[in-house]
């Protein structure tokens, strides 16, 4: 297979990441050639786009062939084979090093001054080429994502030697090749285009990929184009654990939404901070809450303890009310809904969104005990779901609503479904701000 170019390259690649969909994914690419792959992958999984800035080390007299890379944070790469073929003595080495390392501050120094690099920390890095040589520079981009605190790294290109697979298996959690070759040759020739990509260029799709994330998610922390608004990471002290969250305040807000999540990282996943951004831009304040640690997460039976959760949430709860003032809404996601209902009977919570999750994990007592306005908002082709969320309907007693999402499934990746649910939350929390006055005529829909 030969591409067309480099953007054919990234289109093509990308319908092989699908796995990585609904992960907190930041897609890095390798300047300058993997930045329009990683462009098209990047657009295609929803994800933001970054760089991971490397130098290749040039043998003098065979510039194409690499005996190591460079990275930011220090990385530096040997490959020894290369190395020992190549005949460098040290100092000859020890020049090429300098000089490139110098180029590479050089270039970090432009690129950072104007952009600074996006959060990795936590999350999952994807690492995107236009293909592997020796494989030296994706290693160093895959140790650069480490180092910058990357929970996982996946590394994909559209071609390369079959020969490097093996050992960059052990640098990254995942590699995808979608043409391991027992004989590369030169890569240009697996490329209809393969000319230079130039700073320009990276500017203009770094940019626009800005642009398009911003527009689904609202500004990217770390990005230039950041409000100023309070919004910051914190710890919500809960009995023995701190829990990681992220408290986001417009101006004003009439409430605060405790968005609780069930997992170790959450709150960095792109659907859910698009359903955190469409509440502020309605005016309402937003606290997207982990209930687990990371470390809890690694046990798979915690995510459906629903008396922690629920427990975790109410002091989540009280500590959102001290810190803001506000009164407190609530929204979860997967089992966590369970967890806000629980919560809710027990607590003075103004309204209740679940969002594809499972509701019916909270017990029948808790939920005929519920008196905040709650919606429940389902994929409507995820058929056994959508029946869980109506079995805990039945059982309650409060204003309730549930409402099938035309074509999605329960994590809402298609296409707009997300925009969706987005609006039918901010719909429901700013029709409900008022404090309920005692149990009303429950309102369902099919």
């Amino acid at each position: 297979m030969r591409y067309e170019n480099r953007a054919d390259a990234g289109r093509r690649l990308a319908r092989y990441l699908e796995f990585l969909r609904d992960e907190d994914v930041v897609v890095l690419g390798v300047p300058w050639g993997g930045v329009p792959v990683a462009f098209e992958v990047a657009r295609h999984l929803g994800a933001p786009l970054d760089l991971a800035v490397v130098r290749k080390l040039p043998v003098p007299w065979q510039p194409e062939l690499g005996f190591g890379a460079l990275g930011e944070h220090g990385v530096r790469v040997i490959d020894r084979a290369v190395l020992a073929e190549s005949g460098l003595d040290p100092a000859e080495r020890e020049t090429v090093e300098r000089a490139e390392r110098a180029e590479l501050e050089r270039r970090l120094s432009h690129l950072r001054d104007s952009r600074p690099p996006l959060p990795v920390a936590g999350r999952t890095a994807l690492v995107v080429d236009a293909s592997l040589s020796t494989g030296a520079a994706a290693e160093a981009a895959c140790r650069v994502a480490r180092t910058r605190g990357a929970a996982r790294v996946v590394l994909a290109v559209p071609v390369g030697p079959e020969a490097a697979l093996p050992h960059l298996r052990t640098v990254a959690d995942r590699v995808v090749c979608l043409q391991p070759l027992h004989h590369l040759g030169s890569v240009g020739a697996w490329y209809a285009d393969f000319g230079q990509v130039t700073d320009a260029e990276v500017a203009t799709l770094l940019a626009e990929a800005q642009r398009a994330t911003t527009t689904a998610t609202g500004p990217l922390p770390g990005s230039p184009s950041e409000s100023p608004s309070p919004d910051r990471e914190v710890e919500v002290p809960a009995g023995p654990v701190r829990l990681a969250a992220r408290l986001a305040l417009p101006p004003t807000p009439p409430v605060a939404v405790a968005y609780a999540l069930g997992c170790g990282s959450g709150r960095h996943r792109p659907a859910h901070q698009r359903v955190a951004a469409a509440l502020r831009r309605a005016g309402l304040g937003t606290l997207l809450i982990d209930l687990l640690t990371e470390d809890e997460e690694r046990t798979p039976h915690n995510a459906f303890d629903i008396v922690l959760l629920a427990r975790r949430l109410r002091a989540a709860t009280d500590w959102l009310r001290r810190e803001t003032g506000l009164p407190v809404s609530h929204c979860g996601a997967s089992t966590c809904a369970g967890a806000v209902l629980e919560a809710a009977a027990e607590d003075d919570i103004r309204a209740v969104v679940c969002l594809g999750g499972r509701p019916d994990l909270a017990p029948p007592a808790a939920l005929a005990r519920v008196h905040a306005p709650c919606l429940f908002v389902v994929g409507a082709r995820d058929t056994r779901l959508l029946g869980l969320n109506r079995l805990a309907a039945d059982w309650m007693r409060c204003d309730h609503r549930v409402v099938p999402v035309p074509g999605a499934t329960d994590l809402f990746t298609e296409p707009d479904t997300v925009e969706t649910v987005a609006d039918l939350a901010q719909d429901w929390f700013t029709t409900h701000l008022a404090r309920p006055e005692g149990a009303s005529r429950p309102l369902t829909s099919a």
